[in-house]
């Protein structure tokens, strides 16, 4: 019998720069785009994030969403009204070596099934200079959202996105990228009642979505950035999630994660039940949506009358919470993966993203020891994770020694 030693994978760790939008004052950036990115990595090297996860988005003066609207102000740290450049990427490259802080992806979050055609159109042009900026970095993967056309139904969108979307994925396969889609429902992107915004919200989607990829050559670059907090969201908890996929042969599909968290409100819950606040949100006036951006952002009382983020690290929980998936078990999250998930951990990214509410702070000085903190916990919690499969797995494993206990078990009820 050969002895397996002991050999801990760890996952590479980084960080959405949307957790600080103003780290660079928007004249500044304005006029000189890429200091944003250049200040991002010093900050980055500063609180002890060894990568970035880049944002992009719509300069507030092109985007088809006030400001007022959104829940979580959108970060354009990399500032895309002009193409990005050979000269640009050199200045950004440069930066990178002087911090050795390194790029884990890039990410456009946005409805890219739109309604309207015109908006449409725009956030294509947009994701296709986000797909050629990726190149220019030397990164292999974008992440985003699919969406939703919130007019029609879901099986119509199954449609819209063979048409819009996969023509999407086939340009980045033509660069060697892969799309990491993020699953988050955005409940709150219409003041409508509907509830599941974004059209990859769940491991049926994404099969579904997958299989339509296939048929078109592009199923290589559809790939799932997970984040338990939109799990957490809608009842359900990670080793569930896994086992699903692996069950249904599609443990291949995650590719990437957002350690992002979760806090269910039993109390929310008790008055508005999963849907969250169907009505007298603010966000309809006299009978009809609102014109003001500003009680637009009321729709996400859809989501906040009942759960609050979790920066990884801020919370201590009611171990009833993990059992009843009203928070995310941190350390059974990534022994699953390592368990159920065709993935290679050392090559696999952990991006920290921010949006607790009571730390989304825009100063520097406040938010660096916080995010150092989260960072931290993140590295610790996956290094213990790590520990516990090689110990249990390969060490325990080789030498046909049971482990103790049983664990976390999926689909327990």
């Amino acid at each position: 019998m050969a002895v397996q030693q002991f050999q801990p994978r760890i996952m590479q760790l980084s960080l959405l720069t949307a957790a600080l939008q103003e780290l660079t004052a928007r004249d500044r950036r304005d006029a000189d785009p890429d200091v944003a990115v250049e200040e991002w990595l010093q900050f980055a090297r500063d609180i002890g994030s060894p990568n970035i996860q880049l944002s992009a988005a719509l300069h507030p003066s092109r985007s088809d969403v006030p400001p007022e609207a959104m829940l979580d102000p959108v970060a354009n740290t990399l500032d895309l009204r002009e193409p990005f450049t050979k000269a640009r990427a050199a200045r950004v490259a440069a930066a990178m070596r002087q911090t050795g802080v390194g790029l884990s992806d890039l990410g456009y979050f946005d409805n890219m099934l739109a309604a309207d055609a015109g908006a449409r159109a725009r956030k294509k042009e947009f994701m296709l200079r986000v797909f050629d900026a990726a190149v220019l970095l030397g990164t292999t993967a974008v992440c985003g959202f699919v969406g939703r056309n919130p007019d029609i139904e879901m099986d119509a969108n199954l449609e819209m996105f063979e048409s819009e979307f996969v023509p999407l994925l086939a340009e980045a396969k033509a660069r060697g990228l892969v799309f990491r889609v993020e699953h988050c429902p955005m409940p709150g992107w219409t003041t409508t009642d509907k509830w599941h915004n974004n059209l990859a919200y769940a491991p049926g989607p994404w099969i579904a979505l997958h299989r339509i990829c296939e048929r078109h050559g592009v199923g290589d670059q559809f790939r799932i950035h997970y984040d338990p907090s939109h799990a957490i969201l809608m009842g359900q908890d990670s080793r569930s999630i896994f086992q699903y996929l692996k069950d249904e042969g599609y443990g291949f599909l995650i590719d990437g994660f957002h350690v992002k968290g979760q806090v269910i409100d039993a109390r929310g819950i008790s008055a508005w039940g999963y849907g969250g606040q169907t009505l007298q949100r603010g966000d309809w006036i006299k009978g009809r949506p609102s014109p003001n951006p500003a009680d637009q952002v009321n729709a996400w009382k859809k989501q906040t009358v009942f759960a609050e983020h979790e920066l990884p690290g801020t919370a201590r929980h009611d171990p009833l919470g993990y059992l009843q998936n009203r928070t995310v078990d941190w350390l059974d999250h990534q022994l699953a993966a390592r368990e159920l998930l065709d993935i290679d951990p050392a090559r696999t990214v952990l991006v920290l993203e921010h949006e607790y509410p009571q730390a989304r702070l825009q100063d520097k000085e406040r938010l660096a020891p916080i995010l150092a903190g989260s960072l931290a916990f993140v590295r610790a919690i996956d290094a213990a994770a790590a520990a516990m499969y090689s110990l249990q797995h390969d060490v325990l494993g080789s030498q046909g020694i049971a482990v103790q206990g049983f664990g976390r078990q999926p689909y327990r009820s």
